[in-house]
């Protein structure tokens, strides 16, 4: 009777779990195919088959911590999600793209940091200072990055 050599799944789950959502489902785009790749040659010699050590994996009775079915999909569907949010912010056209700012030099600014401020690369706050009808100053701090998330800026920066 002879017995197979390879232990290629043992470290399955341990080095799995360090991977991105996206690379995780890119390799393991099903359960069966996450369960699969903790069993080791030798456990379906032993077992006589993968289904045995399919269930066996999913039961816990292997080395390390192991994603029960639900956490795999819950897993799933926040990688998807976050999928989808960073396509839509990707597709986001810049609020100052093709406008006139010559004559607006605070706009032009603006304009200059829109991309970076989008992207959480920096950080810029705008402090604003005026004095209402009776003389008093009233002054207030916008977070340029949040604002931009938030709000949609073509209305300030069209002329």
């Amino acid at each position: 009777m002879a017995t197979p050599e390879s232990e290629e799944g043992v470290s399955a789950t341990i080095a799995d779990e360090s991977l991105d959502s996206e690379e995780f489902f890119e390799k393991y785009p099903t359960y069966e195919d996450y369960l699969d790749a903790q069993i080791t040659a030798k456990d379906t010699f032993y077992l006589g088959g993968s289904d045995l050590a399919r269930q066996l994996v999913e039961l816990g009775c292997r080395r390390g911590e192991v994603l029960s079915r639900e956490e795999f999909k819950e897993k799933r569907e926040t990688a998807e999600r976050e999928q989808r949010r960073r396509l839509q912010s990707m597709v986001k056209v810049l609020a100052s793209a093709d406008k006139d700012l010559t004559a607006f030099p605070m706009l032009r600014h603006l304009a200059a940091r829109e991309e970076m401020a989008r992207n959480g690369k920096i950080a810029s706050i705008i402090f604003i200072r005026d004095r209402n009808a009776k003389g008093q100053e009233i002054s207030g701090y916008i977070d340029y990055g949040h604002r931009l998330k938030t709000e949609n800026f073509d209305a300030y920066f069209s002329s």
